[in-house]
């Protein structure tokens, strides 16, 4: 539930948001996919630390778009969104959530 002092979201709220955001690469969302590395949540500010699959993804300025879109329907007006794009670590399928890995058909034993 949201902060009742500044009416920010939590993160967990701020993830459920994320998760409406689909990497159109492989149809599956930025959060099961691994790419969200950090949430942090301030009285005025939202800022994320998130990944692409590789840094030479075509799809980054769209993904990180609509993360800042999804994010803006639910913090207060004039909340300030910042998302930076971080390479370290490297993503790598070992990241995605166990309903991703079964999204494409992989167990555990083959990543």
């Amino acid at each position: 539930m949201a902060d009742p002092t500044t009416g920010m979201p939590t993160v967990e709220e701020i993830r459920a948001a994320l998760r409406h955001v689909i990497d159109p690469e492989v149809g599956m969302n930025v959060v099961d996919l691994g790419l969200v590395y950090g949430i942090d949540i301030e009285p005025s500010r939202v800022h994320i630390d998130m990944t692409m699959t590789t840094p030479a993804c075509p799809m980054s300025d769209m993904i990180t778009t609509d993360a800042r879109q999804s994010i803006g329907d639910i913090v207060p007006e004039g909340t300030e969104i910042a998302i930076d794009l971080v390479w370290d670590p490297p993503w790598g399928a070992e990241q995605m959530s166990e309903q991703a890995k079964r999204h494409f058909g992989w167990d555990e034993n083959e990543i």
